[in-house]
């Protein structure tokens, strides 16, 4: 593969094995690598990266699973067929849980936390009456720090009081109600393509206008109790739906 060797450096935030699938990608993509071809032996990969075979299998499976790599016993690794972008499940999981399942990094910068009232169209959704305290939480949400949506969120205080000491920057939501005894169960949910506002470009680094897919949910208990809405938006080209469809 390409030289001079990448360098793949134990103390940054990315784990090692992360760091050789982006390598390996850029190999790919710079080679112009086409399917079904061969990659260089597992002995050559870890030389050329300097790291152990356990941490070079975890980079290559990633990559089978992402559709990029075939794996053949005792051939090697070759190129996959080329794919489309890998689906969103039809499952209910956090932002935080989608990324670990795809073998990302999530995180968040918070752009406002507050306590305050809920109108009378979030009362209506909730079940609760207007005025009712609620809290607030507005985030961008990022996979390997790319802004991949904007995330408003709003809950009743009384489903959990203490929210504003909880670091949204690196706490995922659906993690904190789940320590607090929150379940959530189903979302009841309406998609819809929007153009992006001036905020939301900012916010999402596109330009104003562009295309974003909407997600507006109302997520509730296994008692069938609102406990959240939230309004995501994101960016159109980094976003898809998978869902299933049975005809009765």
């Amino acid at each position: 593969m390409t030289d001079p060797r990448p360098v793949l450096v134990a103390d940054r935030p990315q784990p090692l094995w992360r760091q050789a699938v982006d390598a390996i990608i850029r190999d790919i993509t710079e080679l112009g690598l086409a399917e079904g071809m061969r990659l260089p032996t597992e002995r050559d990969l870890c030389l050329r990266f300097d790291i152990s075979r356990v941490t070079l299998r975890r980079a290559l499976q990633q990559l089978v699973d992402d559709g990029v790599l075939t794996a053949h016993q005792g051939r090697g690794w070759f190129i996959a067929p080329a794919v489309g972008p890998k689906d969103w499940p039809n499952s209910l999981e956090s932002f935080t849980e989608t990324a670990h399942r795809m073998g990302l990094t999530a995180s968040s910068r918070v752009l406002g936390a507050e306590i305050g009232q809920a109108t009378l169209d979030e009362a209506e959704a909730l079940g609760v009456a207007p005025g009712t305290r609620v809290f607030r939480v507005v985030r961008v949400r990022m996979l390997d720090r790319v802004p991949i949506a904007i995330d408003r969120a709003l809950l009743p205080v009384s489903v959990a009081p203490d929210l504003l000491d909880v670091d949204w920057a690196l706490e995922s939501l659906y993690g904190v109600l789940e320590q607090r005894d929150v379940t959530m169960h189903r979302a009841d949910s309406i998609i819809e393509a929007r153009s992006a506002s001036d905020e939301t470009a900012a916010a999402l680094d596109i330009a104003p206008g562009s295309p974003v897919l909407a997600m507006q949910q109302v997520v509730t208990d296994r008692d069938d109790r609102p406990v959240l809405l939230s309004a995501i938006e994101y960016v159109g080209d980094r976003y898809r739906l998978r869902t299933t469809f049975t005809r009765a």
